[in-house]
């Protein structure tokens, strides 16, 4: 088991987890570093240090850095402990950059259906748009979410409604089983 690093440790702590420029120095300084998402995945659960890790996690997937499957399957068994909203948001933006396993998929799922209700606008928006993905590679799910989405478009907040509208303008159409 690799080490933490104590001074990528220290640098998350001492920023502004809301500040992307803050965030984007600790990226450039630290994301070469060999165990950078282990390291990231494993900060998930200290609720001091979620935020941070979960936006650099985020940033290093839009890199179109993959990172190793063990660490997507730890970072889906640290969902539970997600405790703050922007947290849920930035892990809920990587899904579509990750794939889940067969394995994971009722982990992820129970993540997802906890978004779906959360008071957070944001949250919720991509928890649709989560369980699209989940549909996407789970088919098992696709009636449901396509359910989903309807009940979200009539019932659901404008700015919910306009992330479903956009997933559905991008989103390839369900193969038919």
């Amino acid at each position: 088991m690799p080490s933490t690093d104590p001074t990528l440790k220290q640098a998350l702590l001492d920023c502004d987890p809301t500040s992307a420029a803050d965030l984007s120095d600790v990226y450039k300084q630290f994301s070469g570093n060999k165990h950078f998402t282990h390291q990231l995945v494993t900060w998930l659960a200290d609720k001091s240090l979620q935020r941070g890790a979960s936006w650099l996690l985020k940033k290093h997937l839009e890199a179109d850095t993959s990172i190793p499957l063990r660490e997507v399957n730890r970072l889906y068994d640290v969902l539970p402990q997600l405790e703050h909203w922007e947290t849920k948001l930035h892990v809920l933006q990587c899904l579509p950059m990750l794939s889940i396993s067969s394995e994971q998929k009722k982990t992820v799922e129970a993540f997802l259906r906890t978004c779906l209700v959360a008071p957070n606008k944001f949250v919720r928006a991509w928890a649709y748009s989560g369980f699209y993905t989940l549909a996407t590679q789970h088919a098992e799910y696709q009636k449901t979410v396509e359910q989903y989405l309807e009940m979200a478009l009539r019932d659901e907040a404008p700015s919910v409604k306009a992330r479903i509208r956009q997933i559905l303008k991008t989103a390839k159409p369900f193969e038919k089983q």
